[in-house]
């Protein structure tokens, strides 16, 4: 599931608020799980330049 969000926010990166739904997606899906923390470190050095409040926003909840 893991591998499969990331492509999915690779594609979508273009617009900030498909983004943001498949982020909150994702997160949705992965929080339970042992990867959690590297998908969000992952998250953060892939997109941490262009969302930086999107992150902060959906990781913070």
């Amino acid at each position: 599931m893991v591998e499969l969000s990331k492509k999915i926010l690779l594609k979508v990166s273009f617009d900030q608020q498909l983004f943001h739904k498949e982020l909150v997606k994702a997160v949705n899906w992965i929080q339970r799980s042992d990867d959690f923390q590297k998908f969000r470190a992952w998250c953060m050095a892939e997109f941490g330049h262009r969302y930086p409040a999107v992150l902060q926003q959906v990781f913070s909840n």
